[in-house]
């Protein structure tokens, strides 16, 4: 009897069984990012739903920190943390562009 072992869904994390060659309730996908090969393996009711690769790599996000333009992983634990706290702010403006008070 071959050896069956664990694997999960991408999306959902749902366990995927696989025996051998063999995937019991899910599917792998195979995607190429320039010389890379990524694979992945999905839920039947996940692949039903969005038969596609997303959210795979991590966004660098840039802010401005002390007048300079800086990745935010680069920042000292001090910086990261103000900028976690900061709040936006939506200004409301009416069709003739004047703001509502």
């Amino acid at each position: 009897m071959p050896k069956e072992t664990k694997q999960y869904c991408y999306d959902c994390k749902k366990e995927i069984k696989i025996e051998g060659k063999d995937i019991k309730n899910g599917v792998l996908l195979e995607y190429e990012d320039k010389d890379e090969k990524i694979k992945i393996l999905k839920c039947n009711e996940c692949f039903e739903k969005n038969p596609a690769l997303t959210n795979f790599r991590e966004c660098e996000v840039y802010s401005r920190i002390v007048g300079y333009i800086r990745p935010v992983k680069q920042w000292h634990i001090g910086k990261r943390q103000e900028f976690k706290d900061r709040k936006e702010y939506k200004i409301k403006v009416d069709a003739n562009n004047k703001l509502n008070k």
